[in-house]
């Protein structure tokens, strides 16, 4: 066997990203392309009263200029109590509702899709695009999270099956039995996400035939979603993805801007690109939201938590409601026997959030995390022993065994590994010269989640194996741990492998989101491998010509590239040779790979533990990151090399979220002040020290075939919290709204 996988190995699609041959979404080159361009309200909310496009209808180039006066209707629309992008069926999956653009003159949010300029060039769209004219009836819009909380209200559901209230026992007796207790309240702003690929779309019809170029972490929803809006059959849309330069979840669900270029390629018949400028992207894909948590933490005095309550209230779109589990993990997380969690949304005029990195338990577990930090310098507690001292023997909120849980071995591991020893617990006792110096821990956790796929595998007559599965790979390395799954499961050298994603005339698979895509593909693709190798295990036995005829399936294994016998090393065929013999170009096997029912019987997640030391300039309050560690239980490793790489990316943006993010939104016209990457503050090269990722040996038969648990998540989930109180240690100021900015320190 080619045991390739568990091992670090170079990206297969990097040598293609490094010399131009990787086409991303809007570098596709169609012949006649036409360009699209999109006009944006100016007002957060309101009714468009007139559009004047006489004078941009007579600008050079012009192609067509698409309003709500002139959009094709979408059937079963009504523009009662919604906005031009509200979905038109209750229920169902979230991110394949239709999206029926300009289907009113209603104003929702300012940035709100309200017309596209379709031109023989960029240039002339955007020109003309400056030349419409467009008139409101203006209202007060919502805009304020915190000036509008006695509108919040229960959703009836969040973002995931979770309920939006859940718990355990009684808080309020919880709280009186404490010894020691906190009452506190986290906040959390607006994000963005900023791929460096702005989201893009190239539409193209062929008759009744649509085909979308388009950057899409999602390939089967954005299809699905475009079918129920144009309300066409899904095999006439043919959606491609196949390399995209960073999603984070904004390029998830399908967006207005797909619907937009569908409709511009249609009018004008011709193919129509549509890419969004950087400003664009602000108000067109989502956001993370702004949210406000109040923690109560109870313990005894040996550390013991009698209870964790976190009531969450944040804020939603004020007609399409978006919703997330910002508390999913707070009651599985420590051994408290009274939990409660709640959550509250606050409709406003601003665009709907979105899935951001880590959605939910990146704003929710930093308010926990520091809340569980301030408890422990209340008890004179070390941090680390407290969260071991209330680690659950099993899923307290499911009543079920864990599938693995390592965040003790992790916290223990990171502890000597960062030098943990040496942190004096007292705050602001610690420095070196005129820099006070601070030590800070948080736990990490993410679901282990697996989704149905399929896949299909060809062993090809010269050797090599082709495989295919309409997956995605945002730059997080799917084409290269899908070459090592396949190397592997048929023993063949990964530069035999092929690996076709992205695109939906590919076997279906779920988008690249939730920390599935490994656990997902993988399976599927593990499985029809194993399939593949099946049938050709089943030629040689069968054949009198082959040297292994007879041999029963347990004698044989895949190696070498081919079939062979385990008795006997030199004993076997390769696939070439079976192949050729029995005059077959090719042996191919298609299978759909389901979770079993083993998520019903164990709960399943990963763990992990973040360490980050910081510098504080006492004159300037200026906060530097000098080391950060993050030790991780995440199954098995396909790749140490790519998974490193995505924790790494994860921690920095962590480093982001304590010190850095933050959207600015003009409370008197609704719009995002800093919406461009010289205003919106992310960190850079100069903002980050040598991050130090440590993966902890974890077998876990249960969560699928391959024992992975995904690792795209979980490098942001606590690492802001970290370094949050680290600052507090060097400092002894617990600033509990993030950004941590210098100004908040004095």
């Amino acid at each position: 066997m080619n045991n390739s996988t568990g091992k670090p190995m170079n990206r297969v699609d990097g040598r293609l990203k490094v010399t131009g041959g990787a086409l991303y979404a809007a570098e596709f080159p169609l012949e006649n392309m036409a360009h699209a361009v999109i006009l944006k309200s100016t007002i957060a909310r309101g009714r468009i009263t007139n559009i004047d496009t006489s004078a941009a209808a007579k600008s050079p180039g012009v192609l067509a200029i698409i309003t709500h006066l002139n959009a094709p209707k979408i059937d079963g629309y009504t523009n009662s109590n919604t906005s031009g992008e509200q979905a038109v069926e209750a229920g169902g999956n979230p991110f394949t509702k239709p999206i029926p653009v300009l289907q009113d003159a209603k104003v929702d949010f300012y940035g709100q899709h309200i017309g596209v300029v379709v031109a023989e060039t960029l240039e002339q769209a955007r020109y003309a695009s400056e030349l419409v004219k467009v008139t409101y009836a203006q209202d007060s819009p919502s805009l304020i999270l915190e000036k509008h909380l006695d509108r919040a209200y229960k959703p009836e559901k969040l973002l995931i099956p979770l309920e939006p209230d859940s718990g355990r026992g009684d808080v309020d007796r919880g709280m009186k039995d404490a010894e020691v207790k906190i009452d506190v309240t986290y906040s959390t702003p607006v994000e963005h996400h900023n791929p460096m690929e702005p989201s893009a779309t190239i539409a193209i019809w062929q008759g009744d035939r649509l085909t979308l170029y388009d950057a899409s972490q999602n390939v089967n929803g954005v299809q699905t979603t475009v079918a129920n809006t144009l309300r066409i059959p899904p095999e006439n849309i043919q959606v491609i993805s196949r390399f995209i330069g960073g999603g984070f979840g904004c390029k998830f669900p399908a967006k207005a801007h797909n619907i937009l270029a569908a409709i511009a390629a249609q009018q004008v018949k011709r193919p129509v690109k549509l890419v969004l400028t950087r400003q664009q992207m602000f108000d067109s894909v989502g956001c993370r939201p702004h949210s406000l948590q109040r923690i109560r933490l109870g313990a005894k005095r040996d550390g013991k938590l009698t209870t964790v309550a976190q009531e969450i209230t944040m804020q939603t779109d004020i007609s399409k409601e978006f919703v997330e589990h910002i508390g999913a993990a707070t009651n599985m997380m420590y051994n408290a026997p009274n939990t409660l969690v709640t959550h509250r949304a606050v409709p406003l005029n601003i665009i709907t959030p979105t899935i951001m990195r880590a959605p939910g338990e990146t704003p929710g577990m930093y308010a926990l995390e520091s809340a569980m930090d301030e408890l422990a310098y209340q008890l004179g507690i070390d941090p680390i022993e407290l969260r071991i001292i209330n680690d659950p023997p099993q899923d307290p909120e499911k009543n079920l065994p864990w599938s693995s849980r390592s965040l003790v071995q992790c916290l223990r591991e990171g502890a000597k590994r960062f030098g943990w020893e040496k942190r004096n617990p007292k705050p602001r006792s610690m420095k070196d010269g005129r820099y006070l110096i601070g030590y800070g821990v948080a736990s990490a956790t993410y679901p282990a989640n697996r989704q149905p796929a399929s896949a299909r595998t060809r062993i090809l007559q010269n050797g090599s194996v082709l495989v295919q599965i309409a997956a995605t790979d945002i730059g997080t390395g799917t084409y290269t741990i899908l070459t090592q799954t396949v190397a592997e499961a048929l023993g063949v050298s990964p530069d035999k492998v092929q690996v076709e994603i992205g695109d939906t005339q590919l076997p279906p698979s779920p988008g690249s989101g939730g920390s599935w895509g490994a656990a997902s593909y993988g399976s599927a693709v593990h499985e029809c491998c194993l399939a593949a190798r099946d049938k050709v295990v089943a030629l040689v036995r069968e054949d009198t010509r082959s040297a292994l005829k007879g041999l029963s399936s347990s004698d044989l294994e895949a190696r070498a590239g081919g079939i062979f016998s385990k008795g006997d090393s030199s004993e076997g065929e390769t696939y070439q040779e079976i192949l050729t013999r029995n005059n077959l170009k090719e042996v191919v096997a298609e299978v759909e790979s389901k979770p079993d029912g083993a998520m019903n019987k164990y709960s399943m997640h990963s763990f992990g533990a973040q360490f980050a030391q910081v510098r504080v300039d006492p004159d300037l309050g200026e906060v530097r990151v000098s080391h950060f560690l993050g030790v991780f239980g995440a199954g098995r490793i396909l790749n140490p090399k790519t998974a490193s790489s995505q924790m790494i990316g994860g921690i920095v943006w962590g480093i982001g979220q304590a010190l850095h993010e933050e959207t600015h939104i003009d409370d008197r016209y609704g719009h995002f002040v800093n919406h461009n990457l010289a205003d919106y503050h992310v960190p850079v090269n100069a903002d980050i020290p040598n991050i130090e990722v440590v993966f902890v040996e974890e077998k876990d038969p249960y969560v699928n075939p391959l024992g992975v648990k995904g690792v795209g998540e979980i490098g942001i989930v606590g690492a802001g919290a970290a370094v949050a109180n680290a600052i507090y240690h060097a400092t002894g100021k617990r600033i509990r709204d993030l950004p941590i900015t210098p100004d908040k320190l004095f």
